[in-house]
């Protein structure tokens, strides 16, 4: 197989790599996104870090099978268009792979980031071997891929897998970044994480985090670093993102009877401090046979999934 290119396309930078046929990143470089610029800027800012990329690995287009883009937000994987990307402005309806293929004549394929990263993980990490497994993103917000009878499952629009917007309260609950309450991603996202810490301590609830936070912002990573060092306020807090997560997961596993479901995303680098109460909750709450079969445990590709994942869509067509 020839090499291939995967970019993951965030609201802040572009990361671009050169992929081999067994997943392994040969070069990877970043650029700027400069959203403020508009669409057509950082397209353009993308396809000069391709040529860079072949210059920098003295590969020509011919050398190249395919372009794979992980985009968040939602796109269209059959179309090649990305519809909406919430976080970058002015991506709506933006035909991005024709574009490319237009300038460089590589077959080139986009999808959803973490459709992206399942696929990444299903081909090269933590999915090897699995069938059905749901790949979960737990940061900023929660997102998830999900496979099934080993194939990336898509939905009718493209729109499969918002594992985030599972709905944990009938009425009321915290607002979410979708414009509904009651979501899961709004009780137990990076940004839920912070809240609840903030709450305590107005609570009066003397806590390591505050200390470590010193006069800047309280972070999810400060949060897990305190639970590390055995602040009991910050261990309960990741006790209760896990329970929410595992309450959200339970009705996934009793659907779909994975046989793993893999976490990744900036706040599960805390790894067994959010596993844990997620495995707890996951035997206490899903049915017992879906309940005893699945296997929960952390992404293996970490911030390459993305990439890696985007540069096999053309192969996983």
């Amino acid at each position: 197989m020839k090499k291939r290119i995967g970019i993951d396309v965030g609201g802040t930078n572009v990361k671009i790599a050169l992929v081999d046929e067994n997943g392994k990143i040969i070069y990877s470089n970043s650029v700027p996104t400069y959203a403020k610029m508009g669409y057509e800027y950082t397209v353009n800012n993308i396809k000069q870090a391709i040529r860079d990329l072949m210059k920098e690995t003295n590969t020509d287009s011919k050398a190249i099978d395919a372009i794979g883009f992980d985009f968040p937000g939602q796109v269209d994987y059959q179309t090649g268009v990305v519809k909406l990307a919430p976080n970058i402005p002015g991506w709506v309806n933006v035909p991005i792979a024709q574009m490319i293929e237009e300038e460089f004549h590589i077959p080139t394929k986009i999808d959803n980031d973490v459709r992206c990263a399942a696929l990444g993980e299903l081909k090269f990490g933590a999915g090897r071997g699995c069938k059905n497994f749901i790949c979960m993103t737990v940061g900023t917000g929660i997102g998830s891929g999900l496979v099934i009878d080993g194939k990336i499952v898509r939905g009718a629009a493209n729109a499969a897998g918002e594992l985030g917007h599972i709905k944990l309260q009938m009425q009321g609950g915290p607002l979410c970044g979708c414009g509904d309450t009651g979501c899961l991603e709004a009780f137990a996202s990076g940004p839920a994480i912070v809240a609840m810490a903030y709450d305590y301590i107005k609570g009066g609830k003397a806590a390591k985090f505050s200390e470590m936070a010193g006069d800047g912002e309280i972070t999810p990573y400060i949060v897990a670093k305190a639970a590390e060092e055995g602040d009991p306020v910050a261990k309960r807090i990741f006790e209760i993102v896990g329970e929410y997560i595992g309450i959200g997961l339970s009705s996934v596993i009793n659907l779909l009877n994975p046989e793993k479901v893999i976490i990744g995303g900036g706040v599960a680098e805390s790894g067994e401090l959010l596993l844990d109460p997620i495995r707890r909750t996951v035997q206490e709450r899903a049915m017992s046979v879906a309940g005893a079969s699945v296997e929960i445990v952390q992404a293996e590709l970490g911030n390459s999934a993305g990439v890696i994942g985007a540069s096999m869509l053309v192969e996983g067509e």
